[in-house]
């Protein structure tokens, strides 16, 4: 037989899978960052800013692991202690990190501009909200109502404990899909800040898109990033562009505020019926 049906998918998107922090709330993804500074302090180990946001997009105690599995911490944790860091080691830091990310992320949970305009963008469109995130339930359980408090709140939020795996496993953007009633997964598009992100969206079988200069890329606080000098940020955003554009995303933008124009170029490729 010289000819085989295939079966295309040319709708619309149904549904956009948000990440948290550096996406739709806390500007520059500081939360998260100031604690892992934090919780290697407590072990007698300084780790820089750059080390604490390395692995950021991954489930926490796996980015806590990935911390302490760089040369320069194993070196520090070596001297410190007599050995490298166990996994005991990385249950403890865990442990003191749940609490004490809970105890601050309310102070970090200000909307990213642009996020509500966008989200009703969504909503006109049709597209149903999916948040996913590296926090545990214990941390989403403070940040989602702090976030609805300020105006945004997703249809699902699915927390990296819910799945038997985070990112850059595909679980939890294929879990909020589910919990939303949408498919196929070409119908959704995955939106994030980090590697991670991109590379759980890409998993799914979803669209990817990276924004960068509200993220860990840049990682500057809103106020930061006010005061920065453009000669300053030029090039952290090209590197932040070619960084993720290079772990495979299909579209980079500065921020959330800039997301709409691009949900029309992907439903113009679904329309032509391109895939992911």
């Amino acid at each position: 037989m010289e000819f085989a049906f295939q079966r295309t998918y040319r709708g619309p998107l149904k549904a956009a899978i948000l990440d948290w922090a550096g996406t739709t709330v806390d500007f520059g993804c500081v939360a998260p960052a100031v604690v892992f500074v934090q919780v290697f302090e407590k072990h007698g180990i300084n780790i820089t800013m750059e080390q604490a946001r390395e692995p950021m997009g991954a489930e926490k105690r796996k980015h806590i692991q990935e911390i302490a599995q760089m040369d320069a911490v194993q070196e520090a944790w070596k001297n410190a202690h007599g050995t490298t860091p166990t996994e005991s080691d990385i249950d403890q830091m865990y442990a003191e990190f749940i609490p004490m990310q809970v105890a601050c992320i309310g102070e970090y949970a200000d909307l990213i501009p642009g996020t509500l305009d966008t989200i009703e963008h969504m909503r006109t469109r049709g597209m149903r909200i999916g948040g996913t995130t590296g926090y545990s339930s214990e941390m989403t359980d403070v940040l989602g109502p702090e976030a609805a408090d300020r105006g945004y709140e997703p249809d699902v939020s699915v927390a990296a404990n819910h799945v038997p795996a985070g990112r850059p496993a595909p679980w939890m953007a294929i879990k909020a899909a589910m919990d939303l009633g949408i498919y196929p997964m070409e119908a959704c598009v995955k939106i994030g800040d980090t590697v991670p992100d991109i590379a759980e969206g890409l998993n799914a079988g979803m669209w990817s898109v990276g924004v960068v200069m509200t993220g860990n890329e840049i990682g500057m606080s809103e106020s930061e990033f006010a005061a920065a000098k453009p000669k300053l940020l030029e090039p952290k955003r090209d590197r932040a562009y070619t960084k993720l554009a290079q772990s495979g995303a299909h579209y980079v933008v500065d921020g959330i505020a800039d997301i709409p124009p691009i949900l029309d170029l992907i439903d113009a490729r679904l329309a032509r019926g391109e895939r992911p």
